[in-house]
């Protein structure tokens, strides 16, 4: 069980997903679960919020995938499933219009088994509001453009940098110095660009 979204589905596991075949739909979760969790976990900041994401997804996934077009590799189209998911649960608690993060987001010890430099990072991405660490996640983290983003919410690209800018403006105040490191329009690193690239070039 790998952490990404980025590797090929076999067509006969796909096939056998579009059939209902539990085995197919049992080793698509295997494949799948950890970075599933992982990026509902980052968007949602609640580890029983997170498994209530990506159960529902995986449930729902045997009807879903009947609208699986091929256009983008499986694991991209998977991926926005849970991100779409996780907007609905932010919805459902009514954590996203929080100006602060909820209470119940702020305990530390789910980063226990964590190195040190991810606890500090997840520890900080955890004090923002959760609208704002959803959009951080997904352009920061798993290389969504803005464009992208505002589509999620509903809104325009606009409204996706300006979210961004002050999620940034307030770790730059309150964490690391290496976060001053990443400029205003959340442009970021190697590898959130070609994650970036593959998604888009597969399409």
């Amino acid at each position: 069980m790998q952490d990404t979204f980025f590797h090929l589905l076999e067509p006969s596991l796909l096939e056998g997903l579009q059939r209902g075949e539990r085995a197919a739909l049992a080793a698509v979760f295997e494949r799948y679960q950890r970075a599933a969790y992982n990026l509902a976990l980052r968007m949602v900041g609640d580890a029983a919020a997170a498994e209530d994401v990506v159960q529902e997804v995986f449930l729902r996934l045997p009807r879903a995938v009947a609208r699986f077009r091929g256009e983008a590799p499986f694991g991209a189209w998977l991926r926005r499933m849970i991100a779409n998911a996780c907007i609905d649960e932010l919805r459902r608690r009514r954590w996203l219009d929080c100006d602060s993060a909820p209470e119940s987001l702020l305990d530390p010890r789910g980063t226990a088994d964590l190195a040190e430099a991810q606890a500090e990072a997840w520890a900080l991405l955890r004090t923002l509001p959760p609208r704002a660490r959803a959009v951080l996640v997904l352009h920061a983290v798993e290389g969504w453009t803005h464009g992208e983003i505002g589509t999620l919410f509903g809104q325009s690209e606009s409204y996706s940098k300006s979210i961004l800018s002050r999620a940034l403006r307030r770790l730059q105040r309150h964490g690391p110095a290496g976060l001053a490191d990443e400029d205003n329009d959340g442009s970021t690193d190697e590898a959130r660009n070609e994650r970036h690239a593959h998604r888009t070039g597969a399409a």
